[in-house]
């Protein structure tokens, strides 16, 4: 590894391909992020995005190709990957309060082991950094939605990443709850150039931020800028079926009837991968 540790890209897959038994997932995949980039991950489900999460935190190996994180391979509980999940609601009765939950991205969610030098002060640093001072000692099953989201991002801020891995992190988040997610992490890759991988099932929430998107579906994946992506023709090629993407007051519809093989449902029962208008 160079010794400019700046100088590596902070996520790389090289002709990287996942498969399960007969099914292909996706190959040939090449990416290099950046420090400071954000990465908008889109596609329908079953189309691969959660088995990319997995291979990026280490949990699933490549069937073919070479993925490195900061120069290195994956590995489990790397401290330079901070990671965001969706938003699930924590039991109000649950005894920690939201800085015990921040902490846990330090302390690798064990009691008492591996405590860091100055723990108590990054962890006011990563509340603050998410603006949740104010309810830092509030139990945190009794936060909204909202701020228990913002928790898991400081959490995942903790420790400083190179990288923030962020999966689906605005599901049942209300508007203004998603506007404050996303504003919090395109403030942090902007302060402190951390790279950012952004899982998402609609485009819209993150569109001022983005730099590039890679999208995957059931025919391949395509990467590059969101103008060179979001094309009628690509996503119809994608998708294999007339798709039109339309551009209307700063949002982007993509209006089309996908086969059904690609028409996945999140749990919600709202169709991912392709908006109907």
């Amino acid at each position: 590894m160079p010794d400019d540790h700046r100088s590596v890209p902070v996520l790389e897959f090289e002709d990287a391909g996942l498969s399960f038994g007969p099914r292909r997932l996706w190959s040939g995949l090449s990416l290099r992020v950046e420090a400071g980039e954000f990465i908008a991950v889109l596609g329908a489900n079953g189309s691969g995005k959660t088995s990319l999460v997995r291979a990026i935190l280490g949990l699933q190996r490549l069937s073919a190709g070479r993925l490195r994180v900061s120069g290195r391979p994956p590995r489990r509980g790397a401290d330079d990957i901070g990671y965001v999940p969706q938003q699930r609601r924590i039991d109000p009765l649950t005894p920690l309060r939201a800085r015990d939950v921040v902490g846990q991205g330090l302390d690798g969610h064990r009691w008492g082991l591996g405590r860091h030098p100055g723990r108590d002060a990054r962890i006011t640093a990563a509340l603050d950094s998410v603006d949740a001072a104010a309810f830092a000692d509030m139990p945190v099953g009794l936060l909204s939605g909202g701020e228990q989201q913002r928790i898991r991002v400081a959490q995942a801020l903790v420790a400083d990443p190179r990288l923030l891995l962020c999966d689906e992190p605005l599901l049942s988040l209300d508007l203004r709850s998603q506007q404050t997610i996303t504003t919090l992490v395109d403030r942090r890759r902007r302060e402190k150039g951390t790279a950012v991988v952004f899982v998402t099932h609609e485009i819209n929430p993150v569109l001022p931020y983005v730099d590039r998107v890679l999208y995957l579906a059931d025919r391949g994946f395509r990467s590059g800028t969101v103008q060179e992506v979001f094309t009628s023709a690509t996503l119809s090629d994608l998708y294999g079926a007339p798709i039109e993407v339309l551009g209307a007051n700063g949002r982007i519809l993509v209006a089309g009837n996908p086969p059904r093989s690609e028409s996945h449902h999140h749990h919600d029962g709202t169709e991912v991968g392709v908006e109907h208008v």
